[in-house]
């Protein structure tokens, strides 16, 4: 799911890759976007982007007479801008805005699964917090100074994802953050961040002039909870270009190289009040859910040149093959899977031809099962199982005469 490094890198793609171009004509919008209709049309007019947290504003803004119009855009889950050719359209493109090129392209608002949205104007969403990434030190007294909001009394890793005072943080940050800063999960929030505020006040104490180089150097060698909240997202817009470019075709195997913690093998995994999936490591604090084990992610086999043994088996190979796949059995083995199981007499029996033989047979009894024998009555029946499992005698015998 985008977070705040995906809508800037998103920002930073429309500004470089539009930031020359002139747009005309007026928004087109597919009938199946989340979105309103956009009342703007124009002969000729730039595009420029801007983002905050989870939001990224675009402004259209006229070359000539005309009022510039806004709109704020949020990615859902898989929304992203694309700029490319009006002959070869992505799908799922449900806002469009062309430029008067010949041939034309169009910049894209790309949302396979359609829970991105965008809205009129540019104001940013009420009760979002400072960025994260952009308003740092705002952010941190945000949250130093509300910390008897209720919103802290959860633990720390769905504290995390409030987006009145984590704003930009989403969920693979959130598991990034947690593990670097060695805290654990379902710990409350409140103890974890009014810790870092003793922490702040201590050392503003101890060291009154220090300088803003020298703050910086000590949070990059010791960050806590909160700088690494500004820290983790900004090593992915630094490294955007390899992690999250979709043109670039090894850019997931990049970003999976990159994590620490998230889906990352080794790491277990609990769900959270919300149903979010927090991966961790260790202990996950004492206000973990009731009722659920961790659950750790297993690394996933490679293949190599060099044949291994044991042979691995897999889950999958273990069930049993369907008829259509299955070899052909032997003569032996059909009469074997032919025979009535037991506790099962009622089952179809398989009728085959007797092989031809010079001296007759008497017929063999079908054998009764035990769970037969003890519903028609032990009283009268007490030696019903051994005559179900006593082998047949011959015609000529004794007890078989009239």
């Amino acid at each position: 799911m985008p977070e705040c490094p995906e809508l800037h890198l998103a920002g930073r793609y429309i500004n470089e890759a539009c930031g020359g171009l002139v747009f005309s004509g007026g928004v087109e919008r597919s009938a199946v976007g989340r979105g309103p209709e956009v009342p703007f049309c124009s002969e000729a007019y730039r595009v420029r982007a801007a983002a905050r947290g989870k939001e990224l504003r675009l402004t259209l803004a006229p070359l000539g007479p005309g009022a510039a119009q806004a709109l704020v855009f949020r990615f859902g889950m898989s929304g992203l801008f694309r700029l490319c050719p009006v002959a070869g359209l992505p799908r799922h493109a449900h806002l469009r805005f062309v430029t008067g090129e010949d041939p034309p392209r169009a910049l894209c608002f790309v949302d396979a699964r359609r829970f991105g949205s965008w809205r009129l104007g540019e104001a940013w969403q009420p009760g979002r917090g400072p960025c994260v990434l952009t308003e740092y030190r705002a952010f941190r007294e945000n949250v130093l100074k509300n910390l008897g909001d209720k919103a802290f009394d959860k633990p720390i890793c769905e504290a995390l994802l409030n987006q009145k005072f984590f704003n930009g943080i989403g969920n693979y940050l959130r598991a990034e953050i947690l593990y670097r800063s060695k805290t654990r999960p379902f710990e409350k929030a409140r103890t974890v961040l009014e810790a870092l505020k003793d922490q702040e006040q201590a050392r503003r104490k101890n060291n009154p002039s220090m300088t803003l180089s020298k703050k910086l150097k000590v949070m990059q060698e010791h960050p806590d909870l909160l700088e690494l909240c500004h820290t983790v997202p900004m090593e992915v817009i630094v490294a955007g270009k390899e992690l999250l470019d979709p043109e670039q075709p090894d850019n997931y195997a990049a970003f999976k190289n990159w994590l620490q913690c998230y889906l990352v093998p080794g790491m277990s995994s609990l769900r959270d009040r919300s149903g979010r999936t927090i991966w961790f490591q260790g202990d996950p604090g004492p206000m973990a859910p009731k009722g659920q084990t961790p659950r750790k992610k297993r690394a996933q086999l490679k293949v190599d040149a060099e044949p291994r043994s044991p042979k691995v088996t897999t889950h999958a190979s273990k069930r049993r093959p369907r008829a259509a796949a299955s070899p052909l059995k032997s003569d032996a083995e059909e009469e074997v899977a032919d025979r009535p199981r037991r506790g099962c007499s009622r089952g179809r029996r398989k009728a085959t031809a007797a092989p031809a033989s010079s001296e007759p047979k008497a017929p063999v009894k079908a054998k009764r099962s035990r769970r037969t024998a003890a519903r028609r009555g032990r009283a009268g029946h007490t030696n019903q199982r051994d005559r179900c499992f006593r082998p047949a005698e011959p015609a000529h015998h004794p007890a078989n005469r009239a």
